[in-house]
Order: C-alpha cells, then structure tokens, then sequence
C-alpha cells in the first residue's frame, strides 16, 4: 500500500490534470461561441518595452588625433627633461599609439600603455585610482588585478561627455610629473575633440 504522501501526491496531479484539461476545453468551447478569451485587467500582463537595438554607435578617436597627442606629451616631457614612453589607447583599451624616447627606461613602453589602459577601463585617471585603492579601502583589491597600474600618468579622453581614449604616460620622475605631460597631450588636442 503506498504512504499517504504518494497518495496526496497522486491525487494533485490526477486533480491539476484534470483542472488543466476543463480549462482547456472551456477555452475551445468559448472561442467556438465566438466569446474573446481575456484576463482581467488586474492581471494582465504589462506591456513589455521595446526590444533594444541590436546594434549601437560609439564615438572613437583617430589614430591621427593619438598621434598628436602622444607626440605632444613627449615634446612636453621633453621640455622638463624627462626621457619618457608615451601610449595612447582607443576607448575599449586597444592600443593605438606608442613613443618611446631613445633614453627612457625599458619598463617604460609596458608602463605607459597599462597606465592607459587603465585609465580607459576605470575611466578615471591612474592618480585617482590609486587614492581609491589604498589599503584598507572598499576598492583596494583592484591594485592586485592585472595590468592595473595605480601611479599617476594615466587620464581619461573624453569628447562631448563621452569616453573616446586614454593616455599613459611613465618614465618622468614620479606619476605627478607624467601626468603633466599626460594633460599637455590632452591639450594638444582638445579643441579637436570638442565637437
């Protein structure tokens, strides 16, 4: 003899079955009447939004504008007397552009372009990110993931609000000074970058 739990348990499903099946033939009964079939408007369904575009617009900076400003931020390094390497990446962390001067240091060309790199996928520059990642902060479990680089040097490029590249810059003597060269390459083209 089963337990009773099997018998309640057989008895719901001959009990939804049988629910289901009236149900159905209810429905076939009223739409052959011609009686439209609807749910209160209590419980109606809302209405879903419209489907998302599948395709989207970005705004990216030319190699021509990375150019510029790479080349601008190394003149400006220069200038103080900093032997430095200069990236430029597009908005997704590409790298687009690279200077190295004949005397920076070796571990410049990687430094400058995760700089980059990182003020692009935070989107805030290198300076700030290292502030909001000190130890014993909320954040500070970022320092540790790779190609994060949390010395100054590294800024954002925005155009019209819009995230369109950044630049990394390392090699002068600490971050504040890269950074300097880093907003002089900004500058050099900001009036390009404003439209």
């Amino acid at each position: 003899m089963p337990s009773k739990s099997v018998l309640r348990v057989l008895v719901a499903s001959v009990l939804a079955g049988a629910f289901a099946s009236a149900c159905v033939n209810a429905g076939a009964q009223a739409a052959a009447a011609g009686v439209p079939l609807s749910a209160p408007k209590s419980i109606q369904a809302a209405p879903t939004a419209q489907p998302a575009s599948a395709t989207f617009t970005v705004t990216q900076m030319s190699l021509e504008a990375a150019q510029a400003a790479a080349q601008a931020a190394l003149n400006s390094c220069r200038t103080a007397g900093y032997q430095v390497a200069v990236a430029l990446v597009d908005r997704s962390g590409n790298t687009l552009v690279v200077l190295r001067d004949r005397f920076a240091g070796a571990h410049t060309v990687d430094t400058a372009t995760n700089k980059a790199w990182t003020a692009a996928s935070f989107k805030i520059s290198t300076t700030a990110l290292g502030i909001e990642t000190l130890p014993n902060k909320p954040s500070s479990g970022i320092r540790n993931l790779p190609r994060v680089v949390t010395v100054g040097g590294g800024m954002p490029i925005n155009a019209s609000g819009s995230l369109v590249g950044a630049i990394g810059v390392s090699g002068a003597p600490g971050g504040d000074a890269d950074e300097i060269c880093a907003k002089a390459g900004i500058a050099a083209i900001a009036d390009d970058l404003a439209f």
